[in-house]
């Protein structure tokens, strides 16, 4: 079957579903694949990129017409109409706020995956675009920021004095906001961050940041969902005067504070009013109503007291490269799971919680919303039977005991014995020995057993010693010490190749080739 990419009809749109790089992974499924003309310019990728790909370039009649159209967003009415009956629509379709849509395309015949509606399960995660734009625009909101602030974000220390490192409070610990502490981090600005969720404490102090405690109770923190929940009034409260705080001593400040979709107030116009002058708020809820009240949808907003409120909803298509990359590797990876013989023709499995989660329409139905995901219940724990212990005998056990004694001491006869009719030259060798097999049993005795693999091959080195002292002495006159340098060339020669097969094994596990 065909896939078709077009042009994305939203003014100003950069991104592409589709780059030279994932259309070769879709060939590789089966599919012929063609683009349209220009499709690709705003994210730097030219026609005749595809087309060295495998794509062909067409008009925009011709890729509507395809068995597969994959887009950023939800195409116009006059596209919808365009699509073939049975035909296969990817792209983000907002069908909570957009039931016309879903209503559409059943009315066309045409099946319709929302690419925004992926379940929250881990299966899916390669196929979450929502994750993929928020950690994108997460790092650019740093960048806008740092366009905005009038000084250096990590500290400096010159002859001609220091600079501290710029504070940055971010609100909200999801993927974008995580994002944003990363790289606010990496350009050495002091970040603090707080999120309704105290169980994203240590993922934002792992990143190395520190987490703002408002001192909300645990238990209004939300459902357990992994999604934060409307605060009470006390709560509320609590964290306005948390904020107030925050925004004051802070240069930046980036909100990404989302309830299911709806923005919140956080950050209001007293506050903003309270911060110094060139300071900057990024506010990436914006879309969604934003969460400071100065926020304009769309705008740079600059206060009475110098304070420039971004309120951009395009942060994605700013860095249209890498987004259409990874949004493409997203659409590549549903193909992967609608086409498991890799023919080139895609299967819709409602069974499969994932795919019936995406579907919004199928075959003249409007099948939006989902019913919710089921959870498996975890396994009932069952009580393991006490373990059979078999009754010790003290008189067995002291036999044992009195046998090794008995072995030590006949050992250390022997090797006294030995020792007193061998040459004076050979004590030295004989003490070397010994330390040597003492300090080896220590060592591999309280060394973990996952650690024994790359043990193994560092011990080559040392094997490939003892390998070169065998191979000098082979040509001895002595029949004992001969045989003694073959054994020990053989054994040294088993360990370092041994080493060496075990070594490229391990490391054949990291390779997507291996």
């Amino acid at each position: 079957m065909r896939i078709g990419v077009p042009r994305e009809a939203r003014a100003g749109e950069r991104l592409v579903a589709a780059t030279p790089a994932t259309v070769a992974q879709l060939h590789k499924l089966g599919y012929d694949v063609v683009v349209e003309s220009g499709a690709g310019e705003g994210a730097s990728f030219p026609d005749v990129a595809y087309a060295d790909a495998g794509a062909t370039v067409v008009e925009p009649d011709e890729v509507w017409a395809s068995d597969v159209v994959t887009s950023v967003a939800a195409p116009p009415p006059d596209r919808v109409a365009a699509l073939r009956p049975g035909a296969l629509l990817v792209a983000m379709m907002s069908p909570a706020t957009r039931p016309d849509l879903p209503e559409a395309l059943a009315a066309a015949g045409v099946t319709g995956l929302a690419l925004d509606a992926v379940p929250r399960i881990s299966r899916a995660q390669s196929l979450d675009v929502l994750s993929t734009l928020s950690n994108v625009a997460g790092y650019r909101a740093v960048i806008e920021a740092a366009e905005e602030y009038g000084g250096m974000f990590t500290g400096q220390v010159t002859a001609a004095g220091k600079t501290a490192p710029a504070e940055v409070f971010v609100i909200g610990a999801g993927v974008a906001g995580l994002a944003a502490i990363g790289a606010a981090v990496s350009l050495g600005a002091r970040v603090r961050a707080y999120d309704v969720r105290p169980e994203v404490a240590e993922q934002i102090e792992s990143m190395g940041a520190e987490f703002v405690r408002a001192g909300v109770p645990a238990a209004a923190q939300g459902p357990g969902d992994g999604y934060a929940d409307a605060l009470s009034a006390e709560e509320e409260a609590l964290t306005a005067r948390m904020y107030a705080q925050e925004t004051a001593r802070a240069d930046v400040v980036i909100t990404t504070a989302l309830v299911r979709g709806t923005a919140p107030t956080t950050i209001t116009a007293a506050m903003v009013a309270a911060m110094r002058p060139g300071s900057v708020v990024v506010d990436l809820a914006a879309s969604g109503g934003g969460n400071c009240e100065l926020t304009v949808p769309g705008e740079r907003v600059v206060t009475d007291n110098g304070v420039v409120v971004l309120g951009w909803t395009d942060l994605t298509s700013r860095m249209p490269r890498h987004t259409s990359q990874l949004f493409g590797t997203n659409v590549v990876h549903l193909m992967q799971l609608l086409t498991p013989e890799r023919d080139g023709t895609p299967v819709l499995d409602l069974e499969d919680p994932v795919q019936r989660g995406m579907t919004v329409a199928h075959e003249g139905e409007v099948l939006w919303p989902p019913p919710p995901v089921a959870v498996s219940a975890a396994p009932a724990v069952v009580a393991a039977a006490a373990p059979v212990v078999a009754p010790v005998d003290p008189l067995a056990a002291q036999r044992r005991r009195r046998r090794s004694t008995v072995l030590a001491g006949l050992g250390a006869v022997l090797v006294t014995g030995a020792m007193s009719v061998a040459p004076p030259d050979l004590h030295g060798h004989v003490m070397v020995f010994a330390l040597a097999v003492v300090a080896g049993y220590y060592v591999i005795s309280n060394v973990s057993h996952a650690l024994h693999t790359p043990l193994m091959a560092q011990t080559n080195a040392v094997s490939g010693i003892i390998l070169v002292g065998a191979l000098l002495q082979l040509g001895s006159e002595n029949l004992l010490v001969t045989s003694l340098a073959f054994v020990a060339a053989s054994v040294a020669s088993i360990n370092i190749f041994g080493g060496f097969l075990v070594a490229h094994r391990m490391i054949s596990m990291f390779r997507k080739d291996g």
